[in-house]
Parts: C-alpha cells; sequence; structure tokens
C-alpha cells in the first residue's frame, strides 16, 4: 500500500516507471475463519515462537498469520511498526476475505479477497501507532475479528485506511446523480433534434455544427450507461461485431450519422439514421424517471469512464470520420467530474489524496482544452507524438488515481 502523504497537491510529471498501487486493493486474494481470540499484545510483546516473522528477500518483514476455523489472525503475537509483509496462510476447507482494520474504527488497512483453502497471500502494509486486528469473512458464515495488537512507539505513520462505506451510505448521491442524468436527457433530446431537423431539410453543413454538441451530451453521461441497456447501443454503437461494418443495418446512433456526415452521404441517405437516433434519444428521455441505478457501481463507474476514454477515445476507435475523440475525452472528464462531485462528501473523510486528484483532473482538463481552437478539435491523426504521449500519460495517471475512488467506494462486508 501506498503511504499517507505520499502524494503532493500538484501533480509531477508522470513516469512509467513509477505506478501507484490502489489504495486497500493490496491483495488478490481471501482467507477464512471460525473463532476469535481476545486480548491486547503490545509491541515488543514476547510469544508465538511456532510463527515466522523474520526478514525475507524483499528486505521487509514477514508474518504468517494463520486463517482457520480455530483463529483468525493468530501468529501475529510480536506487532512492529514500519513497512511489512503479512502472509495470510488459509488452511481451512473454505474461501474467505481478510481486512487489517482498526477494531475501534472499523477502517481498513488491507485487504485480501478470495483467499482458496490451502493458499497463502502476502499482504503488504505500513503500520505506526495504534490498534489492528485481523477481520476474516468466510464464504456462507458470518465474520470473525481476531486479536488486538497495539503499536506504540512508531516512527512512521500507518498507510491509508478508510472506514467502509455501506450501501445506505451510496443512496443519496446515486439518487442526486439520477436527477442530473435527467436533466441531460432533456438537453440531448432538445439537441438532438436540432441535428435531425438539419438533416431533415438538406442542410448538411448545420447538421454537422449540430453533431458534437448534441454527441457531448450523451458522452457526459458515462455513468450511467449500465442503467440504460439496450438504449446505449443504439444510441452511440459502434460497427464493432457487426459483419458489414458501416453498412450493416444495425449500425445506428450518432456514430452511424457522423460516418454519413464526413463520408458525402446525401441528406435522403441520413433521414432514416437521423430519425432512429432522434426516436431512441426520446425514449430514453421518457423512460429515464422509471430507472434506477444500483448505488454500488457509482463509485466504480467514476473510475470506468476514463478507462473507457483511453481504451475507445485515444486509440480512434470511435472516430467515423469528424476527428473529435480529443472533445469526447473532455466530455467524458467533465463526466467524472460530475461524479465525483456526488460522491465528495464520502471521500473527502476517506480519501487522503483527494486534492492530489483534483489537482490531476485539472491538468489532463487543461492539456485537453490547449487543443481546442473555437468549435474545432485537434484530430487524433494531427497530434505529433510527444503531444500523444502526453495525453496518454495524463489520461493513465488520472485512470490510475481514480481506482482508489472505486476502491474506497466499494461496498465491503463487515459482518
Amino acid at each position: 500500500m501506498p503511504e499517507a502523504g505520499s502524494r503532493a497537491d500538484e501533480p509531477p510529471p508522470p513516469s512509467g516507471a513509477t505506478r501507484r498501487r490502489t489504495a486497500l486493493l493490496t491483495g488478490g486474494a481471501l482467507a477464512v475463519v471460525a473463532a476469535c481470540v481476545g486480548g491486547v499484545l503490545v509491541a515488543g510483546g514476547t510469544g508465538g515462537s511456532g510463527h515466522r516473522a523474520a526478514v525475507a528477500g524483499d528486505g521487509l518483514r514477514h508474518t504468517t498469520v494463520q486463517v482457520t476455523p480455530a483463529g483468525c489472525g493468530r501468529g501475529w503475537s510480536r506487532p512492529e511498526p514500519g513497512k511489512q509483509v503479512f502472509d495470510l496462510d488459509n488452511t481451512s476447507g473454505a474461501p474467505a476475505d481478510v481486512d487489517l482494520i482498526d477494531p475501534r474504527s472499523g477502517a481498513v488497512y488491507g485487504e485480501v479477497e478470495g483467499l482458496a483453502p490451502g493458499t497463502v497471500r502476502p499482504l503488504r502494509v505500513t503500520l505506526g501507532d495504534g490498534t489492528y486486528a485481523f477481520r476474516c469473512l468466510p464464504d456462507d458464515a458470518d465474520a470473525v475479528t481476531g486479536p488486538t495488537v497495539r503499536i506504540s512507539g512508531a516512527e512512521v505513520r500507518s498507510g491509508p485506511a478508510a472506514v467502509p462505506v455501506t450501501q445506505q451510505d451510496l443512496i443519496p448521491p446515486t439518487l442526486a446523480y439520477q436527477r442530473w442524468i435527467r436533466a441531460r436527457t432533456v438537453e440531448l433530446a432538445r439537441r438532438t433534434d436540432v441535428l435531425r431537423a438539419a438533416v431533415d431539410r438538406g442542410d448538411l453543413t448545420a447538421a454537422r455544427a449540430a453533431w458534437l454538441p448534441a454527441h457531448l451530451v450523451y458522452e457526459r453521461m458515462g455513468a450511467a450507461y449500465g442503467t440504460f441497456g439496450d438504449a446505449d447501443e443504439k444510441i452511440d454503437g459502434t460497427t464493432a461485431g457487426l459483419a458489414d461494418g458501416v453498412r450493416d443495418k444495425d449500425f445506428t446512433g450518432f456514430h452511424r450519422v457522423e460516418y454519413g456526415l464526413w463520408h458525402g452521404e446525401s441528406a435522403s441517405g441520413l433521414r432514416g439514421p437521423a430519425d432512429r437516433l432522434a426516436e431512441a434519444v426520446h425514449a430514453l428521455r421518457d423512460s429515464w424517471p422509471d430507472q434506477r441505478m444500483d448505488p454500488a457501481d457509482v463509485g466504480l463507474r467514476a473510475h470506468e469512464i476514463l478507462e473507457n476514454t483511453v481504451q475507445f477515445e485515444l486509440t480512434g476507435r470511435t472516430d467515423y470520420g469528424s476527428g473529435t475523440n480529443l472533445a469526447t475525452a473532455r466530455a467524458n472528464l467533465d463526466g467524472t467530474r460530475v461524479l465525483l462531485g456526488y460522491l465528495r462528501p464520502l471521500l473527502k473523510t476517506r480519501d487522503s489524496s483527494l486534492a492530489g486528484l483534483d489537482s490531476w483532473l485539472d491538468r489532463t482538463q487543461r492539456l485537453l482544452d490547449s487543443f481546442r481552437h473555437g468549435q474545432r478539435w485537434t484530430p487524433l491523426s494531427r497530434l505529433g507524438r510527444a503531444q500523444r504521449e502526453m495525453i496518454d500519460a495524463d489520461l493513465g495517471e488520472s485512470v490510475e488515481r481514480l481506482a482508489d475512488v472505486a476502491a474506497l467506494t466499494d461496498v465491503r462486508r463487515t459482518a
């Protein structure tokens, strides 16, 4: 895990050699337990001679912690501060999750998910003064909290920790975001009607001018795409998976209209695609009040929006002639920041690096804006190598930092 205070508010230049691990997501497996041992163990105490606590090849202190039906967290009898590794050993017959927590507040310092029976997985943490305990959450059984361990006299601070978010915590921001989406569907319908009207009267110059503003409204709504269902494919689908590519009858939506507008298709040929796009948009607007987003997904969506930007927009896979991928990336960034705004009350008490994330998003926004020239955007094909690398690096770093948001807002078992 990264150490607390390791990130400055103003981001340094990105480096491919330094990639940040997601806070709290320090492992890739689970553990199991069935009983707990009470009491407090103080740093410097004796005992536990049957368990390994030694410096390994990585230069860090390793302590084997048992995950068995007989007890959760047994083996950590000589607690010491600093960077260290707990080797979680599941000798039981069932899988489980394991958290290292502050037993007073429930804040999580690290977790290992899906630890299978007979498996050992490392949990890397930095520990300072405080109280700690392992909480084991076996599949299909109640959670068990192991013995409380106290560390004092440390010269380092503990790595980041966060109180788990509950489903109930996420309901207010989710409802607020749903209302924001409702207003955007109205705006989307209005702007799409302008686009359709231009096509209907045969004014393709006006249609090209109307296409991008309408499309960008949709691109700011990224956290709701999963709730849109089939409407997303009808409104913003691509030729991926279509046998006849741009000629396929199932190629519809903004990109179908884009292809026609920038490849010399006639107004009469575009009336059908524009009508179908408008119909899909109006259907979305009318049905949205009855839709319900899953609160458990909103934090993950804050990360996925820009992750998809890197995957699809920066590679040009969604460019059907307008050359506006960077405009779309900027709209995706706007959508990310809107969702972060609704999540901020939860994040500001849990994410010590939030100011750094904000600074990095500001940096990314300034970079993208530098490629806007009035109502026109620089196409990807006209970027130099250095420009492409800067955009890739800034958005890539933003995606990594947003992974913390996904981790911190993930609904976790606590019982």
